[in-house]
């Protein structure tokens, strides 16, 4: 794999970071002829396609594909035509949101994706069934996602951009984005890395219903649109499943947990414990939004639905990409530089999503604003791209041009 990819996955996440800085210095103090509406749809792109997707591009084929379809070029090629894709909607959602060209580059980035897929679907060798399902899978619901994009045309064409039918296929993509590509592609690099020998008995009673528990929690977000008690019932199914299914992901790893965990670094060690206590974390509050009250405010109170977003993202997904980075030369545990850039990224994380989950119950126990917080969430999001310029650097400055 190419340095320049890995870098220029770096740079994305580091301009949406800078975006998101700026989305929280607009609650402070407004900037004439900034849209925060658009900046925002810039800033979820480039994080989502331009941070997550392509690096999740790189570690599949590096990891799945085998060194003699490694030396195809249309691999390097489809990269860069992704990027320049992410490039296209990084200068045109902040300057016009949905618009001609924003559209034409988020299409272009979505059959990008599709061809990836079909390349990994053809040339990717997992060594063992947990690897091939889960990677199988997230490519799955990566293109089965799309299917929500598809719908908005004609759910603004019929129903207007207000209706149920618009906002439900804009969750659904997110849903099966987050829940489905994103969480399945790590797990399955999760396997790759931690070479742990699963039995397949064990794995599919696991896989079973982590696929249901996936399917089914998309019925919290429907009920957001559509009013209607079935769907608080079957998230609730969906939620007990999701639990199940993580107490059987942590009996089926946990024999194997410290031959994974002893030859790593003390910086890796972290990063990756940080990764799966977000993934618990997250599972809690999802258990927590079964009380019909909080169910109802878990969307309405939009600091919960930021910090919400922020831990799957940021914590989960982000958790174990900067450790599957770090293990395998990506990153070097051992850089002064790129130590510290972790350090205040996860600082920045940890105190935002404290003042994100502060404000929210605030609002909800009606005490009003908290003390100076958007003050002290603009201060605490300074970390997050200085964090990130530190690693960004340190990319650059690695010497092999082949990582």
């Amino acid at each position: 794999m190419r340095k320049s990819w890995v870098l220029v996955c770096f740079i994305n996440f580091f301009i949406a970071s800078l975006m998101g800085l700026l989305l929280r210095w607009m609650y402070v103090a407004p900037i004439e002829g900034v849209n925060f509406q658009f900046l925002m749809h810039g800033h979820s792109h480039v994080a989502m396609l331009g941070w997550v997707y392509l690096m999740l591009y790189c570690l599949i084929f590096h990891f799945f594909v085998p060194e003699e379809a490694q030396q195809k070029t249309i691999y390097n090629r489809l990269f860069w035509v992704t990027e320049l894709a992410v490039v296209g909607m990084m200068i045109d959602f902040p300057a016009q949101g949905y618009a001609f060209v924003s559209i034409l580059f988020s299409t272009l980035h979505i059959f990008c994706s599709y061809y990836f897929c079909y390349l990994i679907w053809k040339d990717a060798k997992p060594a063992t069934f947990p690897e091939k399902r889960m990677l199988r899978t997230a490519l799955f619901f990566m293109i089965f996602s799309t299917l929500g994009v598809w719908c908005l045309g004609p759910a603004v064409g019929i129903m207007g951009k207000a209706s149920a039918f618009y906002q439900i296929a804009i969750q659904f993509f997110l849903h099966f984005q987050f829940n489905g590509w994103f969480m399945f592609a790590v797990l399955a690099l999760f396997f790759k890395q931690s070479k742990i020998n699963i039995e397949e008995k064990k794995f599919r009673e696991f896989y079973n219903l982590f696929v249901t528990a996936t399917v089914l929690t998309l019925a919290l977000p429907v009920s957001w649109s559509l009013s209607n008690p079935i769907f608080y019932w079957i998230n609730a199914i969906g939620v007990t499943i999701q639990l199940i299914s993580f107490i059987l992901f942590v009996l089926l790893i946990q024999p194997h947990f410290q031959d994974f965990f002893a030859p790593l670094s003390p910086l890796e060690k972290t990063v990756y414990r940080f990764a799966l206590c977000s993934l618990a974390l997250k599972i809690i509050i999802q258990l927590v939004v079964l009380v019909p009250e909080l169910a109802q405010v878990s969307h309405e109170i939009r600091n919960f639905v930021i910090g919400y977003i922020h831990l799957t993202m940021l914590g989960i997904i982000t958790g174990f990409l900067f450790g599957f980075a770090f293990q395998n030369g990506f990153l070097n545990p051992e850089n002064t530089l790129q130590k510290w850039g972790v350090k205040i990224f996860l600082l920045g994380f940890v105190a935002t999503e404290i003042l994100l989950f502060l404000q929210g119950t605030w609002l909800f126990l009606q005490s009003g604003a908290f003390p100076n917080y958007y003050q002290n969430l603009f201060l605490s999001s300074i970390f997050l791209p200085t964090g990130l310029l530190l690693l960004t650097i340190g990319v650059f400055k690695l010497k092999s041009k082949i990582i």
